[in-house]
Order: C-alpha cells, then sequence, then structure tokens
C-alpha cells in the first residue's frame, strides 16, 4: 500500500507557517537570538568557563539486557493519590484519569465530588449494606501499566478514553459498566490565522489534511506521548488511521510506517503530557502553535480562550468505567449505584460546570483491538525519531548537596535510563560542581559505551559548588560540536540535579544562548529547586521532572521513551 500525499494548491504556506520563529529569544529577549548568533555565544561562553577534560578510564560490568519496559519501574501504588478515602475497607476502589480526579473544589475534580457525595448520601445495596467507593487519581496510561502488570489492581478503572479499556482487556477480565460517566473530546488546538492560512491552502481540516500540511512541511504542530497520554494515543492512532486511509487492517504495515516516519519528522515536540503541553503554550517562546489538548483542559484554559480554534479529533473521551477482574456480586452492584447515582441531573450539570460539556462530535475513527493498539504504540516507538540520528549528553550533579540519598537515587536514575535508551542513540556525559568536566564523548551507545557510562555512575563523588550552568554550557558545546558534523542529528540535554546553583554561570547569560540553539533541556530535579529547573526546561518545550526517591526510576523511563 502506497500512501497519496496530495499538497492540494499549496502556497508558500511553509515560511509563514513556521509558527514562531526557528530560534527564539530566551526570558528577557525583545528579539529572538539567530541560530548563528547563538552558537558564537556558545563558543565564547564555553571558552570563558574554564572546563576540565576528564575522560573515564575504565569500563564497568553491566547486566544483559533486562527487556525493560514501563511497567517495571512502577512506583509503589500509594504515590498515586486516593482523593477518596471511605475508611470501609469493603469499599470498591476505582481509578480514575486525572482531569476528573483531581482535589475537590477545582477544575479537576468532578468525579471526585461526585465520589464524596455518593459515599456521603449512606447508598444501600439491595441487601441494606452500605455501598462506598474509594477514587484514586491515576493518569489512564499509568493506570494501564498497573493492570498490565497485573499485581496490584483496582476493582474498577475509568480512564480518559476507551482505547486503554481495549489494551487492558488484553491482560485482565474487563466488564463494561458504562460506556460513558462524562463526556468529552480530543481536538488539536490551533492559532487563528494558522486556520485560516490552511484553510486557504487545503480546504478543510480534516485530520487527513492536517498529516499532509506536516508531512509537507507545512505545518508545525506538537504532541503528547502515546504509551502516557489519552490524547497522545488517540492522536497517533488517528494519523496511522489517515496515513493507511481508513484501513484498521494496515494500521501498522511497514508502508504505513514509513509514511509516519516521514510525518515523526517534522514534529519538534512530543510532550510527556498534557499539561507540559499546555505550559509550553502559556510560556509563549516555542515553535508552537498548533498542539493536541482535550476539550476540558482547553475549556478550563484561560491563555487559550480567544485566538484559537479547536478541531476534534479521532474516538471519543468519555470516560467509560469497567470493572477489573472477577468481582463479587456486591462489589458489581456498588458500582451500578455509583454509576447510577453519577447520572443524575445535578451531577451532569457539575459535568458541564467543569468544563464536560464538548460541542456534539461524530468519532472519525473506530477503536482497534488492544493488540493492535499495543503494536501501534510499538511503531511509535520505533519511529518517533523520524529516522534521525539521536545524540543525548547527560549533565550531572556531583555537588556537595547531592551528598546521600540524592547520589543514590542518581545513581538510580542513570541505571533506569541505560535500559530505555537504544544502542544506536550517541551518549555523552558533563559532570560539574565548581567545575564542569566532560566525562565521556558523545558516542554510540554500545557495549563499551555503556560500560564507561556505568563506570561513571559507580564513581560518583560529590563534593563541592553548583556550576549547573556551566555543566549545561559545556553540555551544549559537545551538542553543537557533533551537529554541526551531523546536521541531521537530533539533541537533547537531560541535567540531573538539585537545582541550587552556587557558582559559575547563572541563567541570564545562559537563557538567549539555550532558546536559539533550539535544543530541548529537561532537568530532573532530587529534591530540587523546581522553579529555577522550570525556567530552563521552559525555553525550548522540554520538561521539569521531579524525581523523589520513590518514583525516579519510572520518570527517567517515561522521558527516554517518549525523548529518545
Amino acid at each position: 500500500m502506497t500512501r497519496r500525499i496530495t499538497r492540494r494548491s499549496v502556497v508558500a504556506v511553509g515560511a509563514t507557517l513556521a509558527l514562531a520563529t526557528a530560534a527564539c529569544g530566551g526570558a528577557g529577549s525583545d528579539e529572538p537570538l539567530e541560530p548563528a548568533d547563538a552558537r558564537e555565544q556558545l563558543a565564547e561562553l564555553a571558552d570563558d568557563i574554564n572546563w576540565i577534560d576528564a575522560p573515564i578510564s575504565r569500563s564497568a560490568s553491566i547486566p544483559p539486557p533486562s527487556g525493560a519496559d514501563l511497567a517495571m519501574t512502577l512506583p509503589p501504588l500509594d504515590e498515586f493519590p486516593l482523593r477518596v478515602d471511605s475508611r470501609d475497607p469493603d469499599a470498591v476502589e476505582i481509578w480514575s484519569s486525572t482531569e476528573k480526579s483531581g482535589e475537590a473544589n477545582t477544575s479537576d475534580g468532578w468525579m471526585t465530588e461526585v465520589a464524596q457525595a455518593f459515599n456521603d448520601a449512606g447508598v444501600t445495596r439491595a441487601d441494606g449494606s452500605p455501598a462506598s467507593v474509594d477514587l484514586r487519581s491515576i493518569a489512564s496510561g499509568t493506570g494501564y501499566q498497573f493492570i498490565a502488570r497485573g499485581d496490584e489492581l483496582p476493582h474498577a478503572f475509568t480512564p480518559s478514553n476507551a482505547l486503554w479499556t481495549e489494551m487492558a482487556a488484553e491482560f485482565q477480565t474487563l466488564t463494561e459498566i458504562r460506556p460513558s460517566t462524562v463526556e468529552n473530546v480530543a481536538g488539536i488546538v490551533m492559532k487563528d490565522d494558522t486556520a485560516t492560512e490552511l484553510r486557504d491552502a487545503y480546504g478543510e481540516l480534516t485530520p487527513e489534511i492536517l498529516v499532509d500540511a506536516v508531512i509537507a512541511g507545512d505545518l508545525v504542530m506538537g504532541y503528547t506521548d502515546p504509551f502516557a497520554s489519552s490524547t497522545g494515543l488517540n492522536f497517533l492512532l488517528t494519523v496511522l488511521y489517515s496515513i493507511a486511509e481508513g484501513d484498521a487492517d494496515q494500521l501498522t504495515s511497514p508502508d504505513v510506517a514509513s509514511v509516519f516516519e516521514q510525518f515523526q519528522r517534522q514534529v519538534p515536540f512530543v510532550a510527556l503530557t498534557t499539561l507540559q503541553m499546555r505550559d509550553s503554550v502559556d510560556n509563549d517562546n516555542g515553535t508552537l502553535d498548533t498542539f493536541v489538548m482535550e476539550w476540558q483542559t482547553y475549556a478550563n484554559t484561560d491563555s487559550l480562550q480567544s485566538g484559537y480554534e479547536f478541531i476534534p479529533f479521532g474516538v471519543r473521551h468519555d470516560n467509560p468505567l469497567h470493572a477489573v477482574g472477577e468481582l463479587t456480586p456486591a462489589q458489581t452492584e456498588t458500582l451500578e449505584l455509583f454509576a447510577e447515582f453519577a447520572e443524575q441531573a445535578e451531577y451532569r450539570d457539575l459535568a458541564a460546570d467543569f468544563g464536560f460539556d464538548p460541542e456534539p462530535f461524530t468519532p472519525s475513527v473506530e477503536p482497534p483491538s488492544g493488540s493492535t493498539l499495543i503494536d501501534v504504540q510499538n511503531v511509535w516507538k520505533d519511529k518517533k525519531d523520524g529516522g534521525r540520528p539521536v545524540a543525548t549528553v547527560f549533565v550531572i550533579d556531583v555537588s556537595g548537596s547531592m551528598e546521600g540519598t540524592r547520589v543514590q537515587s542518581l545513581r538510580n536514575a542513570m541505571a533506569s535510563a541505560r535500559e530505555f535508551i537504544k544502542p544506536e542513540t550517541e551518549i555523552g556525559v558533563v559532570e560539574f560542581s565548581d567545575t564542569a568536566v566532560k566525562r565521556l564523548d558523545i558516542a554510540e551507545f554500545d557495549l563499551n559505551q555503556q560500560g564507561r557510562y556505568a563506570a561513571i555512575a559507580e564513581d560518583l563523588s560529590p563534593g563541592g559548588g553548583t556550576a549547573m550552568y556551566d555543566g549545561i554550557v559545556l553540555g551544549l558545546k559537545m551538542l553543537e560540536d557533533r551537529r554541526a558534523a551531523e546536521p541531521d542529528l537530533k539533541t537533547i540535554l537531560v541535567v540531573l540535579t538539585d537545582g541550587e546553583t552556587t557558582a559559575g554561570l547563572d541563567f541570564d547569560r545562559i537563557d538567549d544562548v539555550v532558546a536559539g540553539l533550539r535544543i530541548p533541556i529537561y532537568t530532573v530535579g532530587f529534591e530540587a529547586n523546581l522553579d529555577e529547573l522550570g525556567r530552563v526546561s521552559s525555553l525550548v518545550e522540554a520538561a521539569t521532572i521531579d524525581a523523589r526517591e520513590e518514583d525516579v526510576e519510572f520518570k527517567i523511563a517515561a522521558l527516554f521513551n517518549a525523548g529518545g
């Protein structure tokens, strides 16, 4: 099967739809810094910091590949809060997606309020025994990972859309209680000016046309990690359906995967979460003015209420409710009673107040089988870099403040990352304390490079001050030197630190350079100053990860699953 890629009266849209400049200025800039100027300033900064070249001189033994997947790195379940805790040992525990199970009296707290009201109402089962629920807030993709792993299960699961329940049913028995608890849709959010120009060039803005526009280089857009985000998984499925021209049997065929790789080459940004995507837009210093989001999040984001258009796509996000495993009749009855309670007019009105009131939308694709969806995720994992080589430099904090549990957490993070980095990815390492030190030149992550990388992790010895921005400058210089030899290289910087800068350069010396280079900097904070790290990551559509000791492995695994 060959994908028909049309151009449909394309005018010179590419220049006008580069959506923001390819190089944007950082905080405090009046004008964007051109890439050439950014590279020149980077070289000057690297000369000024007096960094040290001290390559690791040994290799550590490394275990054979474990075949690790995200489910194996999941943090303890109690890291995900019980929003409603009935204190009833016989309560039915429901795992709910986060956009409806936030704290009560917030824009994301609809099901939290319904569950608390249900418990307060003293609802009883037919035999007169009390019916009560506990509600745990857990992202749809994470809940699915727990269910697929199978050692900790809820009584019921209500993800954002039915894609996750189709997949979960491959591992556990799922019984539908309701196909929908509250209505929502996913959509492409686009600036009005962009939508107008695309319609002038392409006509109606269907998913198929938008895929063509991205492949043609006429549209730059971002989306969210399809292993974690319901909207991201829905978008991926919609793109593959479009490329396959509606043929579900071809979704994961080599021809479709090949065209998807072309599509992915034009995508600069895959966010870990919808919140990261939203924050990137709010910062208004990235390349994106087209991105994906659920209607309920869109409706509750003030900055999007003028100047943007919402274009629904894919499957509906109607928050199905399914029993998980073989429940007792009493547990099933409690779930039925809870679903009926939530359907009362009072809670339908409350749902609308929380933004669950999208315009009517008929799904443009049908959910395939769970096994096909798992294959769809694997197509993305294989093709997400668009066929481009990838280079990542780790910038590692070895200052005195990292002593104790932080440095052990850092070692765990590095070990977890090793399991999820492809052997063909190029990896380098910088350490920093009072001074930035190059410890590992950028090279493919073969067994020799992995051994050297593992030895660095073993040898971490905290001491001295924290020259974080010196370390960032050295890491960026390594990536830029490598990109000069390989212009098509996809580059990523990952900073692992407690975020307390005490020496060397400061943020104001490097922000314009980072923004001009367009190299995303993911920051991983160990009991860190997250505001400081967030300033760095927000310069080029990256993310800051709060890596507490309990969940650092999972977050690092998710980062490399999405990022490279």
